[in-house]
């Protein structure tokens, strides 16, 4: 099997392993077996568990940024770009791959290196909404910024809160309530250009 196929199929490997297990709980003798590998090919690829783990959580956070950054650029309305950055998380949780536990639910983020990558999540996607926001409200770089991380915060902590105790609502319901509340509280800062009437 060609190198990056093989890195491929043991990072799937390994991602099935530490969502079931957690790090700690995960071995590396667990991730070879599930990949039908020796533990010395596991080794030739990643160094130890931490490297693996890394190279998984980076993985996932590009993930969530990179859809994050395309649910703006989607459209100028942005009612619209509400609803699709707020979709971005609910369909990143919802997924079969349970991997926005390593992101959302690590079980090591005393590790510097995780904790830097989690909060990579929230600065960057907060980074992309701020610009948004100051370019449309004119507001200084900083009350963007909080009122971006804001919404961030709320898209994370309701999309996660849905998937373990409000299953009885759909994806879409969840989201578009949650869209809705942001959409509220965002839409009630004015834009400082000539806005049609319905992006108010």
């Amino acid at each position: 099997m060609p190198r990056r196929e093989r890195r491929a199929q043991l990072l799937e490997s390994a991602l099935q392993v530490f969502v079931a297990q957690g790090y700690h709980a995960a071995a590396m003798d667990d991730i070879a077996e599930r990949a039908g590998v020796s533990k010395p090919v596991l080794y030739q690829h990643f160094p130890g568990k931490l490297d693996l783990y890394l190279a998984l959580l980076d993985t996932s956070c590009d993930t969530i940024i990179d859809n994050c950054r395309e649910a703006l650029e989607s459209t100028d309305d942005n009612k619209r770009r509400v609803e699709a950055t707020m979709d971005v998380f609910y369909s990143y949780v919802a997924q079969d791959t349970g991997a926005f536990r390593l992101v959302f639910e690590s079980d090591l983020t005393s590790e510097p290196a995780v904790r830097e990558q989690v909060d990579r999540v929230t600065r960057e996607c907060a980074s992309l909404i701020a610009g948004v926001i100051e370019d449309d409200t004119g507001l200084p770089a900083e009350a963007s910024r909080l009122l971006a991380v804001s919404l961030v915060g709320m898209a994370q902590v309701s999309a996660r809160f849905w998937l373990t105790e409000a299953g009885g609502i759909s994806r879409d319901d969840a989201g578009s309530l949650v869209a809705g509340l942001a959409w509220r509280g965002i839409g009630g800062y004015p834009r400082t250009d000539d806005a049609r009437p319905d992006d108010h």
